[in-house]
């Protein structure tokens, strides 16, 4: 198979035990560029014997971190993903036929939105808003940047973007503990970010939302018809939205403790 003129883009900590199958998956892309924000493990190593090029950079947050390998990239056309994930060749035959198909070699749109698929206690996820997850991840470069919330960041593009239909696929989670601990970290830095749009502490919204979201990853996006790992899927959302709200209100009831 020839290489294609993309670099792809892993930010890492840690991922000895899957980073190989991410730089794999890709091994008809002309670079793959980690960005390791200081593993204490085996990953920069492992990456390295697999023909990586790989940079340290101190940890500044998701979306930073992404926009230094974006800028360091040797190719415009850059592919992200993530170290537990892995481009699958049904995804790999397409991302060949955009470059193929274009003039000169190069794809038409600016960007491309690939359907994420996640693996989790033992299946593959298919409903409950876990797929098809659509996230632009290959982009021109010149047309893109990385939100920089502290977290949740998004692949912005300038320009048309067309959607890919195989799958990236998602190895999440070693366990049901693995994405409680999970929760606990996002639900935290998403407070962070309430905090910097200006939203304020509410009883309401610490009942209402964890319920609205049950409501809407069990039923209205029928997480049901994922059996139980669904219902555990929605519990685990629930419990995420109520604890991102729980930090925003954390500060305020220990200031009125103090008051009182």
């Amino acid at each position: 198979m020839n290489q294609l003129p993309v670099t792809v883009t892993i930010i890492t900590l840690n991922e000895e035990e899957k980073i190989a199958n991410a730089i794999k998956s890709v091994s008809w892309s002309k670079e793959v560029l980690v960005v390791d924000s200081g593993s204490t493990d085996k990953t920069r190593e492992i990456a390295t014997r697999l023909g990586a090029k790989v940079l340290v950079h101190a940890w500044q947050g998701y979306g930073q971190q992404k926009n230094f390998a974006q800028d360091h990239a040797s190719y415009d056309w850059v592919l992200n993903i993530d170290a537990d994930e892995a481009v699958s060749p049904e995804l790999s035959t397409e991302i060949f036929r955009v470059f193929q198909d274009g003039p000169d070699g190069q794809p038409r749109s600016s960007g491309f939105l690939v359907p994420r698929k996640t693996y989790y206690l033992g299946r593959w996820i298919q409903y409950g808003g876990w797929y098809p997850n659509y996230l632009v991840r290959l982009v021109d470069r010149k047309q893109a940047r990385w939100t920089e919330p502290f977290v949740h960041e998004e692949l912005q593009v300038r320009g048309e973007v067309q959607k890919f239909s195989a799958p990236l696929l998602h190895d999440a989670f070693s366990s049901i503990e693995d994405q409680i601990m999970t929760n606990l970290k996002f639900s935290r830095l998403g407070s962070e970010d309430l905090k910097r749009k200006g939203k304020k502490a509410s009883l309401s919204r610490l009942i209402l939302k964890p319920i609205g979201k049950f409501f809407e990853t069990f039923f209205l996006k029928r997480g049901f018809l994922d059996g139980l790992p669904g219902f555990i899927i929605s519990v685990n959302a629930a419990h995420s939205m109520f604890l991102k709200y729980a930090y925003l209100n954390e500060s305020e009831i220990k200031r009125e403790s103090i008051d009182h």
